[in-house]
């Protein structure tokens, strides 16, 4: 057992959308992320995720079966859960951290595979 200081970890680290192992809860990686721009868009099959942003905001885009999109904001000290299955992208205007609790087989680009894809998570 050991706490985790998130500012430390945070400052640890400068690229976005690289997300770090901070911890592990039962089948589940704690991860930190720093966000700026557009991500992808993409799901995840078999996977539901947790953000909970820790400083900053950023919206979150949905886009159903049907092609129809809606987005909301996330801001500093909320959450939001996105269902497996669910189409998203999340895009960030200014630099955001987000805490994510996730299954350890998420993929950060969930059925994309290509140059945004984090293989590795490193530990921090």
């Amino acid at each position: 057992m050991q706490k985790v200081n998130m500012a430390e970890k945070f400052a640890s680290f400068a690229e976005h959308f690289s997300p770090k192992i901070v911890g592990e809860v039962n089948d589940c990686h704690v991860k930190l992320v720093k966000a700026k721009g557009d991500f992808i868009w993409h799901h995840h099959d078999h996977e539901d995720e947790m953000f909970l942003v820790v400083s900053g905001s950023f919206t979150m885009k949905y886009r159903d079966a049907s092609g129809s999109e809606r987005a909301e904001q996330i801001a500093e000290g909320e959450f939001v859960i996105v269902p497996r299955g669910v189409e998203h992208c999340p895009v960030a205007a200014e630099e955001v951290h987000i805490l994510l609790i996730e299954p350890k087989s998420t993929v950060n680009t969930g059925n994309i595979v290509g140059d945004r894809t984090v293989a590795e998570l490193e530990h921090i």
